[in-house]
């Protein structure tokens, strides 16, 4: 009988289980609509029989739901996993998103990085706000593009860097951002979008982002920038 543990790319042993079942619900958690079994085994690329001993396992602890035609989503588990994820920042983090989300209006976020990515935290849509970006938690893209990546890039000496991502080139928009105090970008991610973010400091752990996007706006880079740096301030002496 086939083993169900194989060798990583490090040589470490790693469970094969395990990450079907993480990538499962990164697939259902993506997913615009509700999926059958047949549609996530095949995202899965396993068996039918392989897909359903996996879901069954995540619907036991409340990670995957079905819908009344028995089509899969993401379940109310996951929502208690992620309030453990940077408690202290989030909770620190949410009045000050609120108040920028409402006063640029735009779209404001918090982005932290996995040492991969850069992943949204949180996020806060504007109040009486026309058409807005949504940005979703778990949302990721490579920290190589877009401003909360710089801004967070510049967080750190080029020493640290190269400590923390080996290989990984340090930005030269982030020497210019470590002056600034705020990083901007433009279509680096999605095209049309433009971002403005500022680093935040989290003691003991290392830096993320605050930042926002928008498709347009009458504000100069420079007073967005300011009044990120500003809510960063307030996080950081929230969390010390």
């Amino acid at each position: 009988m086939p083993s169900s543990e194989a060798p990583a790319k490090s040589g470490a042993a790693h469970s094969q289980t395990l990450s079907r079942g993480i990538r499962a619900l990164e697939i259902l958690a993506d997913a615009p609509a509700p999926m059958t079994i047949a549609e996530l085994s095949a995202a899965l690329g396993v068996h039918r029989s392989i897909a359903y001993r996996i879901l069954r396992t995540l619907e036991d602890h409340s990670l995957v739901m079905r819908d009344t035609a028995g089509r899969l989503q993401a379940g109310p588990g996951l929502a208690a996993l992620a309030r453990g994820v940077s408690r202290d920042l989030q909770s620190a983090a949410l009045p000050e998103l609120t108040l920028l989300a409402n006063t640029l209006k735009m779209t404001a976020f918090i982005a932290v990085w996995d040492q991969h990515d850069c992943v949204t935290l949180v996020t806060v849509e504007p109040r009486h706000a026309g058409a807005t970006l949504a940005q979703r938690p778990g949302t990721r893209h490579s920290l190589s593009a877009g401003a909360p990546g710089i801004a967070i890039q510049s967080a750190l000496s080029e020493e640290q860097w190269e400590q923390l991502a080996p290989g990984q080139a340090y930005r030269p928009e982030s020497r210019a951002a470590a002056e600034l105090g705020y990083a901007v970008s433009h279509d680096e991610v999605i095209p049309g979008v433009s971002s403005v973010g500022a680093p935040i400091r989290v003691p003991g752990q290392l830096p993320a982002a605050i930042a926002v996007v928008y498709i347009h706006t009458d504000l100069g880079n420079d007073e967005i920038g300011r009044t990120l740096m500003q809510a960063a301030a307030t996080i950081e002496a929230e969390l010390r």
